[in-house]
């Protein structure tokens, strides 16, 4: 039987696209199609079985891609969230991992990619980049219920590095960061290099992956 796929955007022609598409992979068949989130969870309400993937876009009226992610996360949680996007901004990806999503794709992203985030999320638990099929934990998307540890000695964050990393894993921006930090930005500019150094990352995203894989703050 193969996997059952839901989509949630609120461009018909768009999904319809998709939809196409999908049904062309092996393994795989639309399920349904929903305009936005609230209408996602009216249907999953009155069908018998569940989607075991959710590709869900980002911005949709009534109930976006955020709280549609929370959602099924806390109503739904053998549901895997894939977000397909047309927004590439970190913020917005941390966000939606934050809450829940297991992979992150922009509609610019070729066929093959999409099927093989596909497989990826399905086999592995989650899909995003090489970083997360090196680095990741089944159980990274899931909220931590631990309290936040001292980091481990082999990160070494000092204390204002360890405030700047708590700060980065939300929405706030850098320069809101420095606001926040009563700092320029050009010395979270110094923060943010140095905890990349010592994380042994190149990016926020990966970051913040690594924060919430080895519980340096908490979600």
């Amino acid at each position: 039987m193969p996997f059952q796929i839901a989509i949630i955007d609120d461009h018909r022609l768009v999904a319809a696209g998709i939809a196409d598409l999908i049904r062309k992979f092996e393994n795989y068949d639309v399920q349904l199609m929903a305009e936005n989130g609230l209408d996602l969870l009216s249907q999953l309400e009155q069908s018998s079985q569940l989607p075991d993937i959710a590709l869900v876009d980002v911005n949709m009226p009534e109930m976006d891609g955020f709280e549609t992610t929370e959602q099924l996360r806390l109503r739904y949680p053998a549901v895997r969230v894939l977000v397909l996007s047309m927004e590439d901004r970190e913020d917005q990806i941390i966000r939606m991992i934050r809450n829940g999503a297991r992979g992150y794709l922009l509609k610019d992203c070729r066929p093959a990619e999409l099927r093989q985030a596909f497989d990826d999320v399905m086999s592995k638990g989650f899909y995003y980049s090489d970083f997360l099929a090196n680095h990741l934990v089944n159980n990274l998307v899931a909220p931590s219920t631990h309290p936040v540890s001292t980091p481990p000695q082999s990160f070494n964050l000092n204390d204002r590095e360890q405030e700047f990393l708590t700060l980065a894993c939300s929405e706030l921006t850098y320069n809101e960061i420095a606001d926040r930090m009563f700092v320029s930005p050009r010395t979270v500019e110094g923060y943010r290099d140095s905890v990349f150094q010592k994380l042994n990352v190149k990016t926020r995203v990966g970051m913040v992956l690594v924060a919430i894989k080895h519980r340096l703050v908490k979600i």
